[in-house]
């Protein structure tokens, strides 16, 4: 927020405002950085704002999984600011990109530590409020098209999720998350309380862009900037998933029936999202459908609620964030290069910049899941937990997921690195034009977030312990529950 409001005094000057941001998203880095160290040692990090003790005030909790989050919004964060400085233009920066994009990473860190359910909403809004704007900046008509989409949807989620809460005070006359979590194993009523947390879920999974929810999306996403599409593929369709896991952790424990339909509608957001990839050839269009594809994944993770699905869930949301994050900066690169992200008329990458193209190949193989790379491990969790909880249908789905999404990759790795140039090519490559700081900037991020991704794959015995430790964190909330509303006796929502 401090780095936002900065901007704000600089709003013409384009060159302070691109330093600031850089300086600001670092800065947030490390404090991210220490959060994550610290709560990792410490076990929980409680706030309650103005002093006033839970559940009557604002609380911010910090958890392995929300420092975890906000750790991973600092890299993507920094990676982004970084690449904006020269992947955006300077007429965009001027109407406020960077102000714009600082309060949207106020919002995204604000959703992540909020112990409360009212301000997670809050947090929410700040989140659509800044994304419709970065969405529509420039004003070009497929960017307001995109932004109607978007915003109609993401205010319909608005609406059940405002509306679930205010069931939900009326329930239990409390907003704090884990005073929730006590009241709710005491009310008798569990049909009323299987309501209120499917109006959650219809919100969340609006958000998320879950079958049949998701359309909005892939007809969004491709039309900003590929700096403002980077943090939105890589976090925004997450905090949908990240409230998801909190709440159906902490307050509402899902039945049979509600595990059921979560693994449906996981196999169908896996297939749908990867058969609409298949389809697709400007490149853009063909990652959004991959987010969505990807989302099933996380959310057939939930459905089949063990410790260890629950832990693939968390190490796979690790990696998506920093891939897809990677994927649309990649995009922005060549359209640096080549000027169009219709597949049919790129080709010849790999001949003009092989150093290039093979760190991008990083990218594309650990999307897929080629072990040993980030997206492999995760799917070991996830496959084996399919046999353990007789989940036939989901592991069919993640099966012909992963065997489109290579397809896809495979086929989009031939068309744009291996195949000859075309006859049709744009007169002027604007990166071979750019000077070296230029190029740095763009490249930089990306070699960032691909190191982090070969971290999390070659590294990936810390990331299971990280992903374990959340999992059990989860399916055993009593710690959570004491750390913010003090050691009292706890009637553990599990045993309900």
């Amino acid at each position: 927020m401090f780095t936002a409001v900065l901007l704000i005094f600089f709003w013409r000057k384009v060159v302070v405002q691109r330093i600031i941001s850089v300086l600001g998203s670092l800065v947030v880095l490390v404090l991210s950085i220490g959060l994550f160290s610290k709560t990792w040692h410490w076990g929980y990090l409680v706030m309650q704002a103005g002093n006033w003790k839970a559940p009557f005030g604002i609380t911010f909790v910090s958890d392995a999984f929300s420092s975890t989050m906000v750790l991973l919004t600092g890299f993507s964060g920094l990676a982004v600011s970084m690449y904006s400085t020269v992947g955006i233009s300077r007429q965009r920066i001027q109407y406020g990109f960077f102000p714009i994009f600082h309060f949207l990473l106020l919002g995204l860190n604000g959703a992540f530590l909020a112990g409360d359910i009212f301000n997670l909403y809050v947090w929410f809004e700040v989140i659509i409020i800044s994304s419709f704007v970065l969405m529509t900046l420039g004003g070009k008509k497929p960017q307001v098209e995109g932004g109607i989409k978007y915003v109609t949807l993401n205010l319909l989620a608005s609406v059940m999720f405002l509306t679930a809460i205010a069931i939900l005070y009326g329930l239990t006359g409390s907003l704090n998350m884990a005073d929730l979590s006590l009241k709710m194993a005491t009310i008798h009523n569990k049909g009323l309380i299987g309501v209120t947390g499917l109006l959650f879920f219809i919100g969340f999974g609006i958000k998320s862009a879950v079958f049949p929810l998701y359309f909005w999306l892939p007809s969004s996403y491709h039309t900003p900037p590929s700096a403002i599409a980077a943090i939105f593929g890589g976090l925004l369709t997450k905090v949908g998933i990240y409230a998801l896991i909190r709440v159906y952790t902490l307050i509402f424990i899902p039945d049979t029936f509600t595990k059921n339909i979560f693994l449906i509608i996981a196999s169908l957001t896996l297939l749908t999202g990867a058969f609409g990839a298949l389809t697709k050839r400007n490149m853009r269009m063909m990652f959004s459908y991959l987010i969505v594809c990807h989302i099933g994944y996380l959310l057939g993770g939930l459905g089949m609620y063990t410790t260890l699905a629950l832990a693939g869930t968390i190490f796979y949301l690790i990696h998506d964030i920093i891939v897809k994050t990677t994927l649309f900066l990649v995009s922005g690169l060549i359209y640096k290069i080549r000027g169009t992200m219709n597949m049919d008329e790129l080709g010849g990458l790999y001949e003009d910049y092989p150093k290039l193209s093979l760190l991008m190949a990083i990218v594309f193989f650990s999307l897929v899941g080629i072990p040993p790379l980030s997206g492999f491990w995760p799917k070991i969790y996830l496959f084996r937990e399919t046999f353990t909880t007789h989940s036939w249908y989901l592991l069919v789905a993640m099966i012909l997921a992963s065997l489109l999404t290579l397809y896809v990759i495979a086929k989009m790795w031939g068309d744009v690195f291996w195949k000859k140039k075309p006859a049709i090519e744009k007169s002027t490559d604007d990166f071979a034009a750019m000077n070296w700081r230029s190029k740095f900037m763009l490249v930089a991020p990306i070699a960032l977030l691909v190191f982090i991704s070969l971290y999390i794959g070659f590294c990936a015995e810390r990331i299971n312990v990280l992903s374990e430790r959340i999992a059990n964190d989860l399916l055993h909330p009593k710690p959570y529950i004491e750390a913010v509303m003090g050691p009292k006796e706890i009637i553990s929502p599990q045993s309900n």
